[in-house]
């Protein structure tokens, strides 16, 4: 049976979840995170795109982005083809690097917005990683939280950060605060993503 094929609605964003193969780690150090993290800004000055949100998980990532003028599989096939190299060759390795296709749900209002980006910058917190999403390195949610730090050029926290009234460090406190709050928002979009990948 042929797979289905992807809907992609163009300046949309997505959420985007990619695990290892078998599950198995996708970053062993911190020079593999920040390899992925070089594959992007490389790729976003060739094939521009947005990100509101990321997550390195050890044996997945997460991705709140859009496209515009590239379809997100072209996209995502060049992000999983240029880390599966670099990690084939680093450890010297063959075979599939990423398990099966990656888990793509489009985002079609605020509330989807927001809770995507809450369910990603509290993945690490949620698997006990860290206590607090500003402590974990590898996601974008140190972009919110500390104002003096340097944004990626594909992230766009106004995208998140204009849901909120008041001045640009008012907007960072709101949304660092709402991350925390209690919302059963958090625990249906967590169910919804499970039962579907």
């Amino acid at each position: 049976m042929s797979r289905p094929k992807r809907v992609w609605i163009p300046n949309c964003y997505y959420h985007i979840v990619c695990r290892g193969n078998r599950r198995d780690p996708l970053f062993r150090n911190a020079s593999d995170f920040q390899a992925f993290l070089h594959i992007l800004h490389q790729l976003h000055e060739k094939f521009p795109f947005e990100m509101s949100s990321y997550c390195l998980m050890n044996n997945h990532y997460h991705l709140q982005m859009k496209t515009e003028e590239y379809s997100l599989s072209k996209l995502m096939s060049l992000i999983n083809k240029r880390y599966a190299n670099y990690y084939n060759t680093k450890y010297r390795l063959t075979g599939h690097v990423f398990e099966k296709r990656y888990y793509d749900k489009v985002i079609q209002d605020k509330e989807g917005m927001l809770a995507v980006s809450r369910y990603i910058h509290l993945n690490p917190v949620e698997a006990k990683m860290t206590r607090k999403p500003e402590h974990y390195p590898w996601s974008s949610f140190y972009l919110y939280k500390y104002p003096t730090a340097i944004s990626p050029n594909f992230m766009n926290l106004g995208s998140l950060l204009g849901y909120y009234e008041g001045t640009r460090e008012q907007k960072r406190e709101r949304y660092c605060r709402s991350l925390l709050g209690e919302g059963s928002d958090m625990a249906v979009y967590h169910t919804d993503l499970y039962s579907r990948h």
